[in-house]
C-alpha cells in the first residue's frame, strides 16, 4: 500500500483520480461508465470542482481502487 496522502483541496483529489484512471488505461468515458456517473461529472471531479456530491466522489474512488481514510490531524483517536 502506498503512503497515505493528505488532501487539502478537491483539485488535489481530482488529480489523483485522473492519474489513477489513466494508470489503469481507462478513457474518461469508460471510467465514467464503470463508476456509474456521467462523463461530465467525472471530468468536473478530475478538474477539482468543489460542489461534487461526496457520495458520488466516494463511489468513484472505491470503483477505481482509491481508499479514502479519515484521521485527526493531531494524531488523536477519532
Amino acid at each position: 500500500m502506498a503512503e497515505p496522502t493528505a488532501f487539502v483541496s478537491m483539485a488535489e483529489l481530482g488529480k489523483l483520480i485522473q492519474r489513477t484512471r489513466k494508470g489503469q488505461g481507462l478513457r474518461l468515458v469508460d471510467a465514467a461508465g464503470l463508476c456509474g456517473v456521467s462523463v461530465r461529472f467525472l471530468s468536473e471531479l478530475e478538474n477539482g470542482r468543489e460542489s461534487c456530491s461526496f457520495g458520488r466522489v466516494l463511489n468513484v474512488c472505491h470503483t477505481l481502487g482509491i481508499e479514502l481514510l479519515a484521521a485527526r490531524r493531531d494524531g488523536g483517536d477519532l
